[in-house]
Formats: C-alpha cells, structure tokens, sequence
C-alpha cells in the first residue's frame, strides 16, 4: 500500500511535468518556427498557421552547402566514436585488469589531458595539424576530436572493466586465450551498455563541437554542421533568417533524439551499472 501523502504526489507530478516542458519546449519552439516563413515568424501562435517546408528546402538550396556539412559532421563524429572505442577498451583492459608501477600516475595524467580548456591547446593543436597535412581537411578534426575524447572514455571504460568478475579472465587464460581474444570474445559482449552509453556520449561531443572545426577549416566543403548554422546567421547583412537556422537546428538535432530513443535502455543499463555492487 502507497502511504505517500496525496500532496506529496502532486507535487512530485508537478514538478516532473515542469522539468519535461522545460526539456521538450525548445525544440518545439525550433521545430514550429522551421515551419513559418516570413511575417509568420513573429506571430505569437505557437503551432504555425500555415505551415511550410520552405525553410528545409532553402537549406539545401542555398548558396552554403548544408547537405555537404550534414554529412561531413556524420562522417567525422562517427568515426571519432570507432577510433575512441577501439582505443579505450584496449586501453581499459590494461589500466583495469593489469597491475603495473606507476599505473595510478598513468590514470591521473590520462585525466589531466581532459582539464585543458580548448583555447589552451588551440595554437599547438593547429600548428600540429598544419604539419601533418590535415588543415583544411574535414578528416583532420579526428586529431582533436580523438584527443579529447579518449580521456573520457578511458576512464569510463576503466571503471567497468575493474567490475567484471575475475573468474572469466581466468578461464579464458586456462583456454589459451591471448588478451585481445579475451578482450573481443569475452569481455566485450557484457561491455555493451558501456560502450553504447560511452560512445553516444562522445559522439554528441564530436557532433556539437565548434571552436576546432571553425578554427581547422577554411573551405566550405569541408566544414561541419555547427560552423554551417553560424554562417548562416551572417548570410545577410540586413535579415538573420530565422527560419533557415531554426530547420536546420531540427535537422541536427534529429539524429541525437533518434540515437538516445534508439539505445535508451542500454544507455540507462551503462550509466547505471556498477552502482550496486553485488
């Protein structure tokens, strides 16, 4: 039997429906003023009057090459995520399973990396970058991008690999396994949740960065996503077209919502393992 007081209930319901219109009300504001062109724009009804797609059209018509940045931006975050995974795990299975000297100094710089501000290492990085032969390239950001994202998934992937129980490394050590098939083979089906929740989460760091590709790329062709919505607020010197930034933030935003609602119970799995222990 619930002995929780009536008031007490509206009140948690209260606040729960506060928290969600709070969360959901941008981007129904984004996704209704993408459907308004013109006078329209600054009418105070929230569901449009007359909606229309001119906006998503005028996206992929106009003189900027949104569709190509869309896909630069896909390009890039999806194989930051691979490439960051790959290495965290490997990573994660020595720092978490092999005892060694010096391993908590290791961990402790591998997190010091994620401290500096990107401001900090802008100039290095482009000088790197420059040397390389990367500038100007969209598939230069995977330098950045990796760097400051494997420190993060380190140390999240460390943390799970510490958790799994002892007795099926020994197991597979007295089947002959090496590390790495102990790695791919036995570990990795129940890392799932983490790597799922891992990567999603450095996918939408690598998705929404902005100061490295704007700094990194000078061509148009080879920009990403959140430089193609800034150039589109100085498009014009006397109109910021609302209307074009608002469909192209929907656009972006999709896949991010599609991700989460597609791996929503292994995201919620990864984040919450390891709280008990049992």
């Amino acid at each position: 039997m619930n002995n929780r007081p009536f008031l007490g209930s509206v009140v948690i319901y209260l606040l729960a429906t506060l928290v969600v219109v709070s969360a959901i009300y941008p981007l129904g504001y984004a996704i209704s003023t993408s459907l308004k062109t013109g006078t329209a724009l600054f009418d105070t009804h929230f569901f449009p009057m007359a909606p229309t797609f001119t906006n998503y059209v005028a996206l992929f018509e106009g003189h900027q090459p949104f569709g190509r940045h869309l896909m630069n931006s896909i390009m890039v975050s999806t194989l930051v995520v691979v490439l960051s995974l790959a290495m965290s795990v490997t990573a994660a299975y020595a720092l978490g399973r092999i005892a060694f000297k010096g391993k908590g100094l290791l961990l402790m710089t591998i997190l010091g990396v994620s401290m500096f501000p990107q401001v900090a290492v802008l100039s290095g990085m482009f000088e790197l970058i420059r040397a390389i032969g990367l500038y100007n390239k969209a598939i230069g950001l995977l330098v950045p991008y990796t760097v400051f994202t494997l420190p993060f998934t380190v140390w999240v992937l460390t943390t799970f690999m510490r958790q799994l129980p002892k007795e099926l490394e020994e197991a597979a050590i007295m089947d002959g396994c090496s590390p790495m098939r102990i790695i791919w083979s036995v570990f990795m089906p129940l890392l799932w949740p983490a790597l799922v929740s891992t990567g999603l989460l450095a996918f939408i760091g690598a998705w929404n960065e902005f100061l490295f590709a704007l700094t990194f790329s000078i061509d148009d062709n080879q920009r990403t996503v959140p430089v193609g919505i800034s150039l589109l607020a100085g498009a014009t010197a006397y109109e910021v077209p609302w209307g074009s930034i608002m469909a192209a933030s929907v656009l972006v935003t999709l896949p991010l919502v599609g991700l989460v609602l597609a791996f929503q119970k292994k995201i919620v799995s990864g984040l919450t393992a390891g709280a008990v222990k049992g």
